[in-house]
């Protein structure tokens, strides 16, 4: 997986580690947007080493988010003694986001952070932060608008560190998810124009819950209509060599929903529906 690998020299990836601990310092006292995955658990991390309880996570709850996320974010906070909190963001209920639109992320994230701002000012915090990272400037992520607009901090992105080197640092700092497979919210599996639904989303998550515990460790099921297309890593290929774990796999996607059940053979790739750009 290459974003598994870094080569970024040991000393340049302390200097980067020192930058962020300085921008994080300047902020004084800040909520982070916690999702649980690479980007953010590192985020909030290293700022609460150097913010203390002057920092605290955000995680909005919603049928786009599976709970096993939602648990591992309330666990991690648990086991750090960090301050949590969970905001209900429903993103169905947004007006025109079910209609999966070009610009849905920034529909989604333009609520998000309004309720995580309601958050930091009630607990007397200055800022908000959030976990993009240099990588993301790459893709399509109208997502990033609406963290401009927000005025949120991106911390990761302004010490200049890269997805690889997030993850060599996580696992320097022996964090849980420096090898965490990447996640993007449920709704990132449709294409656009598609509608959302919630019983469409539970097919996703049920479908993709099933994958992982049948030993996929990065892998993403795209709905389209009634067929789910199922994006795998090399491992993942190996692992459906097996004939009859494509079997059960047929038969409990089937089971969820599924009409048709196919393999992309392009395997997984971030933004992929943004290929019909």
């Amino acid at each position: 997986m290459p974003e598994y690998i870094c080569t970024t020299p040991q000393a340049e990836l302390e200097a980067k580690l020192a930058a962020l601990k300085a921008h994080l310092a300047e902020a004084e006292s800040l909520t982070v947007a916690f999702s649980s995955g690479v980007d953010s658990t590192f985020l909030l991390t290293v700022a609460h080493d150097v913010l203390g309880d002057r920092v605290a996570a955000v995680t909005a709850r919603s049928c786009s988010f599976p709970k096993r996320e939602l648990d591992a974010a309330a666990d991690f906070c648990r086991e750090r003694g960090i301050r949590h909190v969970v905001v209900e963001s429903e993103e169905l209920e947004i007006e025109g986001f079910s209609h999966n639109p070009k610009n849905r992320c920034y529909l989604c994230k333009s609520e998000l952070f309004s309720k995580i701002w309601d958050v930091t000012k009630q607990l007397g915090f200055k800022n908000v932060a959030e976990g993009s990272n240099l990588d993301d400037d790459g893709d399509y992520r109208p997502g990033l608008i609406a963290v401009a607009e927000a005025h949120a901090l991106s911390p990761l992105r302004a010490a200049g560190l890269t997805k690889a080197e997030i993850r060599e640092l996580s696992r320097q700092m022996k964090l849980p998810t420096w090898d965490k497979q990447s996640f993007a919210c449920l709704s990132s599996r449709f294409p656009y124009g598609d509608e959302i639904t919630e019983e469409k989303l539970r097919m996703v998550d049920l479908a993709e819950q099933f994958l992982l515990d049948s030993g996929f460790l990065q892998v993403r099921v795209r709905i389209h209509g009634t067929l789910a297309r199922i994006e795998t890593d090399a491992e993942g290929f190996a692992l459906l060599a097996d004939a009859g774990l494509r079997e059960r796999v047929h038969i409990k996607l089937r089971a969820i929903g599924f009409t048709y059940v196919s393999l992309d053979l392009l395997g997984y790739r971030t933004g992929s529906m943004n290929e019909v750009l």
